[in-house]
């Protein structure tokens, strides 16, 4: 029931964020934007999701591998 909870929520945001994002776009309907701008912007976005990947990836490899656990198990005493 928890997941089922929390996969509606995150569904639900996802969608209210992707309906904000296309009004904003919509509403500056009169502002130009030069092919070099569109393509600055593509690559800004592809760059911040590949670094944003490639992080998550390393989070998951290390705690795999184990390289957290000694971290977390303290000091000796």
């Amino acid at each position: 029931m928890k997941t089922a909870a929390l996969i509606a929520f995150l569904a639900v945001i996802l969608v209210v964020t992707l309906l904000a994002g296309i009004y904003l776009w919509w509403s500056l309907g009169d502002v130009d934007i030069s092919i070099h701008g569109l393509i600055a912007m593509t690559l800004g976005c592809l760059v911040s999701l590949a670094l944003g990947g490639g992080l998550m990836f390393l989070v998951f490899y290390s705690n795999r591998r184990g390289h957290d656990d000694e971290h977390h198990r303290g000091p000796p005493h």
